[in-house]
C-alpha cells in the first residue's frame, strides 16, 4: 500500500492512496473462507462449499464490502498515525468507469483513491487558575417578594360594570361582539361574540384596542385595523382589516388585595406560606441569572486566551445556519437591515465573527472535557429527556419516542450538559469571587451579539 500527500494547506490535506489488487483479493479470500463454514448452498453439505464457488456466487458483494471496510481502515490508519482530529467527515473520491470498478472489485486492478479531510488544529489550554471570574449575587428581599405577588394579582385583579353611559377607558375590559372583512368580504375566524378586550394589554391585532377607548355600552364603531406581516394566518397576514364593534359591557379593574384569601385562591394555606414560595422561585430565579452571568464572563475569558484559526468548513456551516435563520425572520417579520441601522455586508460580517467565535469556544470545551475525562452519563441524558417530555402534557410519549429514535435530537439534549459540566469544571480552578449587586442590575438584559 502506497500514501502519498498531496496536499497540506493550513488544516486542509490530501492524500493519494493505492492499494495493490493482491492485498484486495487476499482479504476477499479470507472473507470467503470464514463464509465457508456458515454459508448454506442446495447441493453442498454444511460447511464443504468450495471457496471457488462461493468467489462465484458471493464474489462481487464480498469484494464490494471489503474495499469499503478496507478504505475506512486505511483512512483511520492515515488519521491516527499523523495524529489528525477530524474538523468533518473524510470525503473520498474514487473511480467512475465502470469498467475500472469493475477490475478492481474482481482483483484485476489496483485500488487508487483520494481522500481529503481538514482537521481540528492543536489547542493550547490556559492556565484555568489565572482565571478571575467575577460572580454577581443578588438577595431576594421582602420589597423583591411584594413586587412579585403584586405582578400576579394585577394578573388576577376582579373587574367590576361601569356606570350606564360610561366610555373605556385604558386598562378598562370592553366585552364586544365584531364582524371581520377585508376588502368587503368576511374571513374565516373574523367573527367573534362576548369577546372580553383589556384595553392596553395589547393582546389583539396592534390598533385594535386603543380604538376602543372612549366607547360606551351598547355603541358600535368600524375599527380598522392590519394583521402583522408574520401573523401565523398566511391568508391575514399583512392585510387590512375592518371591524364592526359594538361593546355590551364596560368593566373597570378593582384593585386586588394581596392577602391570606388571595393566597388561598393561588392553592397555599396563607399568606405566609405564599410569601415562602415566592422567597424560594425568587432564590432560584436569582441564582440562575447568576449563573448565566458567570457562564457568559467564564466563555469570554476563554475566547481571549484562545486565539486560533477554527476550520473553515466548521465556521461556514455555523454561519449559515445563523444567516438562514435570520433571512427566514426578517422575511416573516418583514424588516430590513436599514431598520437595524446596518447593511447586509455589515451584518454578515458580525455574524461572521460571532460563527467564529462558537465555532473555536466549541472545540476548547472540546477539548478541556476530553483532556480531563469530562462525560455525560446515559442517566444524565434520560433525565433531561423526562423533564423536556414533561414539559408537553398529554405528549409525553411522543417527545420520549422521537428523541430516543432521532440521534441528533438526542446529542442535542447532551450538549448543554457537557458544556456545564465542563464550565463547572473550570470555575473549581479559576478565582471566583461574589460581587453584592442590586436585583435589577443581575436581571437587566445585555445584548451580547458574541455570546456562545
Amino acid at each position: 500500500m502506497q500514501v502519498t500527500e498531496t496536499l497540506a494547506e493550513g488544516l486542509k490535506h490530501e492524500f493519494k492512496v493505492s492499494v495493490p489488487a493482491s492485498d484486495i483479493d487476499a482479504k476477499v479470500d479470507a472473507r470467503l473462507v470464514d463464509m465457508k463454514d456458515k454459508v448454506r448452498l442446495n447441493g453442498f453439505r454444511p460447511g464443504k462449499v468450495p471457496v471457488a464457488h462461493l468467489k462465484k456466487v458471493y464474489g462481487r458483494s464480498v469484494a464490494a464490502e471489503t474495499v469499503e471496510q478496507l478504505i475506512r481502515d486505511t483512512n483511520a490508519g492515515i488519521f491516527t498515525e499523523r495524529g489528525f482530529r477530524l474538523a468533518t467527515e473524510p470525503k473520498v473520491t474514487m473511480p467512475t468507469e465502470e469498467k475500472e470498478i469493475e477490475d478492481i472489485l474482481a482483483g484485476k486492478s489496483d485500488l487508487n483513491y483520494s481522500v481529503a479531510i481538514e482537521v481540528v488544529p492543536a489547542i493550547e489550554l490556559a492556565d484555568f487558575k489565572s482565571f478571575n471570574v467575577e460572580k454577581p449575587v443578588a438577595e431576594v428581599t421582602d420589597a423583591d417578594i411584594d413586587e412579585a405577588l403584586k405582578r400576579i394579582a394585577d394578573q388576577s385583579r376582579p373587574y367590576e360594570a361601569k356606570a350606564e353611559g360610561a366610555k373605556a377607558e385604558k386598562g378598562d375590559r370592553v366585552t364586544v361582539a365584531f364582524k371581520g372583512t377585508i376588502d368587503g368580504v368576511a374571513f374565516d375566524g373574523g367573527t367573534g361574540e362576548n369577546i372580553q378586550v383589556v384595553i392596553g394589554s395589547n393582546t389583539f391585532i396592534p390598533g385594535f384596542e386603543d380604538q376602543l377607548i372612549g366607547i360606551a355600552s351598547g355603541e358600535t364603531r368600524n375599527v380598522k385595523a392590519s394583521f402583522p406581516k408574520n401573523y401565523a394566518a398566511p391568508n391575514l397576514a399583512g392585510k387590512d382589516a375592518e371591524f364592526e364593534t359594538t361593546a355590551s359591557l364596560i368593566e373597570a379593574p378593582q384593585e386586588s388585595k394581596v392577602d391570606d384569601e388571595f393566597a388561598k385562591n393561588l392553592g397555599m394555606e396563607s399568606l405566609d406560606k405564599l410569601k415562602e414560595a415566592m422567597r424560594e422561585r425568587l432564590v432560584q430565579e436569582f441564582s440562575g441569572a447568576s449563573r448565566q452571568r458567570v457562564k457568559r464572563t467564564l466563555l469570554d475569558k476563554l475566547d481571549e486566551t484562545h486565539k486560533f484559526g477554527p476550520p473553515p468548513s466548521l465556521v461556514e456551516e455555523e454561519f449559515n445556519l445563523m444567516w438562514n435563520s435570520i433571512k427566514a425572520e426578517m422575511e416573516s417579520t418583514g424588516k430590513t437591515f436599514a431598520d437595524e441601522d446596518t447593511t447586509e455586508e455589515k451584518a454578515k460580517e458580525e455574524y461572521q465573527k460571532i460563527a467564529d467565535r462558537r465555532v473555536r469556544l466549541g472545540l476548547v470545551l472540546s477539548e478541556i472535557g476530553e483532556k480531563n475525562k469530562i462525560t455525560v452519563t446515559d442517566d444524565e441524558v434520560s433525565r433531561a429527556l423526562i423533564d423536556r417530555a414533561r414539559q408537553s402534557p398529554g405528549r409525553e410519549k411522543e417527545v420520549w419516542d422521537f428523541y430516543r429514535s432521532n440521534p441528533n435530537a438526542l446529542a442535542q439534549l447532551r450538549a448543554p450538559i457537557y458544556e456545564d459540566k465542563v464550565v463547572d469544571f473550570i470555575l473549581e480552578l479559576a478565582n471566583v469571587t461574589e460581587k453584592k449587586v442590586t436585583r435589577d442590575d443581575l436581571l437587566k438584559e445585555e445584548e451580547d451579539k458574541t455570546a456562545a
